[in-house]
C-alpha cells in the first residue's frame, strides 16, 4: 500500500513552521487516541501515522531530506513504527510527551486522568544515539537499487535481561522516589507566582520500578556493545550525498529506552568510462576521421552493457546522439534520464609519409573545406534541445 504524503497526513502546508505542525499533530492525535478508541486498529493506525509525519517534519534535518527525495529519502524510517527496530506506542508518547502536555494539563480529564503521563509510566531508560554511517554504490547498483549487509559495531540490546539491566524479573520493585508513577511533580516559583510541572521521575526514568539486583551481562545498562550484520535496502536513484535512515536500528537506549536511529549518507563510485548529470548518463566516444566522414556501426558503454549505435556520414565533432531511456531512474518517480553521446573527432598526432601525401592532397579539396551551413546549430542550442 501506498504511504501517503506527511503533509497531507497533518493536513498543512509544506511552509507550516513548528507551530502549525504540533497543532495539527496534536489535533489528530486527540482523535485517533488510544485511550479513546480502545480495541480499534484503523484508529491506532492513524494515530501512528500521524505520529510518523509529525516525527519527520518536526525535524529540519529530515524534513528538508523528506522535501528533496520523498519517502524514498527516508530509506527504512518511514513505516518504521510498530516494525523491526522501529517505534512503539511508548515511544510515541515517550517522544511526542511534551504534545500530549503533562499530567494535570489538558489532556488529563480528556483521558481520563492520564494513566501515561505523555508515556513516562511505561517508559523506562534513555534514548540511544543515533549512528552514522557510509554505503559506497556503483553506478550500475544507483540504477537498479540494492540490498547491502553491513557489519555495524554499536549498542545493542542485552540478550541476557532483554535491555531491563536487571538480573531477572524478581530483582525490581517499585521506585521510592515517584512511587511507581513514572513522574514527579515540582514547583518552582516565578514572576506569577508559584508554577506546578510534572517531570519525568530522575531515579527511575520514567519507569516507575528501580533495580534491585544487575544483570550480570550487561551489569545494569541493558545493552552490550559488539557487531551487528543488518541489512539496508537503497532504492533505485539515489544521489552522492544523499542521506537514509533506519528508525530504531542506531544505537540501543540503556535500560530498554528506545534505540537511535541509522543514518546512511550515499557516496558514488566514479565509473571507469560514463558520468552522472543527474538523472542523464554522459559518455565522450571519440571518432577518427575517417569514420566520422564515412559513417560506421559501433558499440558503446551503457549502464546495461553494450550497444551498437549508428554514426552518420558527415557527423560533426560536438554532436550529441541520445540513447532513449539509458539513463538513470528518479527516487520520486518512474521515468528515467537519457544517455547521451558527445562525439569527439580524434586527429592523429603522428601521419607516415603515405599519410601525409594523403592528407595534403585531400585538404585541398572542396569538401575538405569548413562549410558551416546557416542551418548549423550552435552547442548552447543544441544543449537547449535537449534539455527541452
Amino acid at each position: 500500500m501506498a504511504k501517503r504524503d506527511y503533509y497531507e497526513v497533518l493536513g498543512v502546508s509544506k511552509s507550516a513552521d513548528e507551530k502549525e505542525l504540533k497543532k495539527a499533530y496534536r489535533k489528530l492525535a486527540i482523535k485517533y487516541h488510544p485511550d479513546k478508541n480502545p480495541d480499534n486498529k484503523e484508529a491506532e493506525d492513524k494515530f501512528k501515522e500521524a505520529a510518523e509525519a509529525y516525527e519527520v517534519l518536526s525535524d529540519p534535518q529530515k524534513k528538508a531530506q523528506y522535501d528533496r527525495f520523498g519517502h524514498a529519502g527516508m530509506g527504512q524510517q518511514a513505516g518504521g513504527f510498530g516494525g523491526r527496530g522501529g517505534m512503539t506506542m511508548d515511544d510515541i508518547f515517550s517522544q511526542f510527551g511534551d504534545v500530549f502536555g503533562d499530567r494535570g494539563g489538558p489532556f488529563e480529564g480528556f483521558f481520563g486522568g492520564g494513566g501515561r503521563a505523555g508515556g513516562r509510566t511505561r517508559q523506562r531508560g534513555e534514548k540511544g544515539k543515533s549512528l552514522r554511517i557510509k554505503v559506497e554504490l556503483t553506478l550500475e547498483e544507483i540504477a537498479t537499487g540494492v540490498t547491502k549487509k553491513i557489519k555495524v559495531k554499536k549498542y545493542n540490546r542485552c540478550e541476557t535481561c532483554n535491555g531491563s539491566g536487571a538480573k531477572d524479573k524478581n530483582s525490581t520493585q517499585t521506585c521510592n522516589t515517584c512511587r511507581g508513577q513514572g513522574a514527579v511533580r515540582q514547583v518552582r516559583s516565578t514572576f506569577l507566582g508559584q508554577m506546578q510541572t510534572t517531570v519525568v521521575c530522575p531515579t527511575c526514568n520514567g519507569s516507575g520500578q528501580e533495580i534491585t539486583a544487575k544483570c550480570g551481562t550487561c551489569k545494569g545498562d541493558g545493552r552490550t556493545y559488539g557487531d551487528e550484520l543488518i541489512e539496508i535496502e537503497i532504492p533505485a536513484g539515489v544521489q552522492e550525498g544523499m542521506q537514509l535512515s533506519m528508525a530504531g536500528r542506531g544505537n540501543a537506549g540503556k535500560q530498554g529506552g528506545p534505540a537511535g536511529d541509522l543514518l546512511i549518507h550515499v557516496e558514488e563510485i566514479p565509473h571507469e568510462t560514463l558520468q552522472r548529470d543527474g538523472q542523464n548518463v554522459i559518455y565522450d566516444l571519440y571518432l577518427n576521421i575517417a569514420d566520422a566522414a564515412l559513417g560506421t556501426n559501433l558499440e558503446v558503454p551503457t549502464i546495461d552493457g553494450r550497444v551498437k549505435i549508428k554514426i552518420p556520414e558527415g557527423t560533426q565533432a560536438g554532436k550529441i546522439l541520445r540513447l532513449k531511456g539509458k539513463g538513470l531512474p528518479s527516487v520520486q518517480s518512474y521515468g528515467k534520464g537519457d544517455q547521451l553521446i558527445h562525439v569527439n573527432v580524434w586527429t592523429p598526432k603522428k601521419l607516415t609519409s603515405e599519410e601525409r601525401k594523403m592528407l595534403e592532397k585531400l585538404r585541398d579539396s572542396e569538401n575538405f573545406q569548413p562549410q558551416p551551413g546557416k542551418s548549423e546549430k550552435s552547442f548552447f542550442e543544441k544543449m537547449r534541445d535537449i534539455f527541452a
